[in-house]
């Protein structure tokens, strides 16, 4: 194994952009908050939106006494509307388990609604110093030409995180250095469709670049077009109930110029089991 960590470590504190969960004294709170944004949504969405947050509800325990509908209306045009109820249910086991402080063990973490691997371990290293490896979407692009040889990833696997600790140096501070810019090349540099090779700190041990760059096949799960889809008309769904100001709208009145009306009864039924939209008297509102 080529040694990963030194050229990374030295390229992340020259090149890594300053964004508001790697300045200091930002706290495990905000960094949660942050990956929950983070997940499959633009830096330049989730940072006006972070500070909003923040700002609204400095601790979990804040969050937790406001109601679900308030944090669904400020989540706004994040997407994945489903992440704002799974971010408030964890403020609430966070206040209610763990006297209102974000937990800093691993399986304490996973056992908060909507936290998987890779938030849990995020927040244990990015917040709390630990020794962790940290895998996203970006970071297994990086270590699959790298270290493998491939133009791109394979599907999320167990493997990818022994794949990562492979990688990381001893000392713990290092060591969140290296999942943090493997995580920063593969956003700016080591990109899906137009790597910047010539920029790469790892140009010289990459073995992709050393195969001659060979396209290996992409097998990674597509998303679904987005125009015309139950995600659109759901967004479309929960932006008017926002606009409503807490007030519950007739069903037959929400989304009324969507043209396929099996389509939206569809998106709305999708809403209520998920506990996005709740129905009163025929009505529909967010979640109280």
């Amino acid at each position: 194994m080529p040694d990963l960590a030194s050229p990374l470590i030295a390229w992340y504190r020259e090149n890594a952009r300053d964004l508001p969960w790697r300045r200091d004294g930002f706290g495990a709170w905000g960094t949660l908050v942050s990956e929950f944004m983070l997940q499959q949504t633009p830096v330049s969405r989730v940072v006006p939106r972070l500070e909003e947050w923040l700002a609204r509800w400095p601790t979990p325990a804040d969050l937790a006494a406001a109601p679900p509908a308030d944090a669904v209306r400020l989540w706004a045009n994040l997407g994945y509307p489903r992440r704002a109820l799974w971010l408030h249910r964890a403020a609430t086991q966070i206040r209610d388990r763990h006297d209102g402080v974000v937990p800093r063990d691993v399986d304490a973490l996973l056992a908060l609604t909507g936290i998987g691997d890779y938030t849990a371990r995020a927040v244990a290293v990015f917040a709390y110093g630990d020794r962790h490896p940290v895998v996203d979407t970006n970071t297994r692009r990086v270590l699959a030409r790298a270290v493998d040889g491939r133009s791109q990833p394979g599907p999320p696997a167990k493997a990818d995180l022994a794949a990562m600790a492979a990688i990381l140096p001893a000392d713990d501070e290092d060591a969140a250095v290296v999942n943090a810019a493997a995580m920063e090349l593969g956003a700016i540099v080591c990109t899906a469709r137009a790597p910047r090779c010539e920029a790469c700190p790892l140009a010289a041990v990459c073995a992709w670049r050393a195969a001659g760059y060979p396209d290996t096949g992409d097998d990674r799960r597509k998303q679904a077009r987005y125009e015309g889809s139950d995600r659109q008309v759901r967004g479309a769904i929960l932006k008017a109930l926002r606009d409503a100001g807490g007030h519950p709208v007739p069903a037959d009145e929400v989304a009324s110029e969507w043209p396929d009306a099996a389509q939206r009864d569809r998106a709305v039924d999708s809403l209520i089991a998920d506990g996005l939209v709740e129905v009163t008297d025929g009505a529909l509102h967010l979640p109280r």
